[in-house]
C-alpha cells in the first residue's frame, strides 16, 4: 500500500503531465482516506478549474479554506475560481484575503532557526547605516562657459 505522500506524488505528476481525470481521482481517494491533508485538498480544486469544473472547484476550495483560513493562496484559487465562474464580487474578495493573508506573513519576525545566523539583531540595519563615515565629494574644478551655445564651425 503507497503511503500519503507517495499518493500525493503520484497524483500530482498526472496533473503536471496533464491528465487531470487521473489527478482527480488520485486526490479524492487520498482525501477520503485522509480528509485533512491539505495539499491535496487545494490540488483538488486547481484541478477541478483545469477542467473547467467551477462550481466544484470552488467547493473544494472552500474545504481547504476550512483546513487553513489565513492561507493566502487558499484565496488566490479561490479568487480565480470564482472569476472564471463570473462572480467578480466574490472573486474580488477573495483576492483581498489573499492580500491581506500575504500582509500578515510579512509582520511575522524571523524565526530564528531558519536564519542564516544564530541571534536575529533587529537594530542591524541601523547599526550599519551609523558606522559607515561620509566620503568627500569631489567638485570639478574648471566648468564649460556655455555649454547650451552651439559653436559654429570655422570655415
Amino acid at each position: 500500500m503507497a503511503t500519503a505522500q507517495e499518493q500525493y506524488d503520484s497524483a500530482i505528476h498526472s496533473y503536471s503531465t496533464g491528465d487531470y481525470a487521473a489527478a482527480i481521482t488520485a486526490l479524492r481517494a487520498l482525501l477520503t482516506e485522509d480528509p485533512a491533508h491539505f495539499d491535496s485538498q487545494l490540488a483538488l480544486g486547481m484541478a477541478l478549474y483545469r477542467q473547467g469544473h467551477y462550481p466544484e472547484a470552488i467547493a473544494e476550495g472552500h474545504k481547504a479554506e476550512h483546513l487553513r483560513p489565513h492561507e493566502q493562496l487558499v484565496h488566490t484559487n479561490l479568487s480565480l475560481y470564482y472569476m472564471r465562474s463570473g462572480d467578480k464580487k466574490t472573486a474580488e474578495h477573495h483576492g483581498l484575503q489573499a492580500r491581506i493573508a500575504s500582509w500578515r506573513g510579512n509582520m511575522d519576525k524571523p524565526d530564528p532557526a531558519t536564519t542564516a545566523s544564530p541571534v536575529v539583531d533587529e537594530n542591524a540595519e541601523l547599526k550599519m547605516a551609523g558606522t559607515a563615515k561620509p566620503q568627500p565629494i569631489e567638485l570639478p574644478t574648471k566648468f564649460p562657459d556655455m555649454p547650451w551655445k552651439k559653436t559654429k564651425p570655422s570655415g
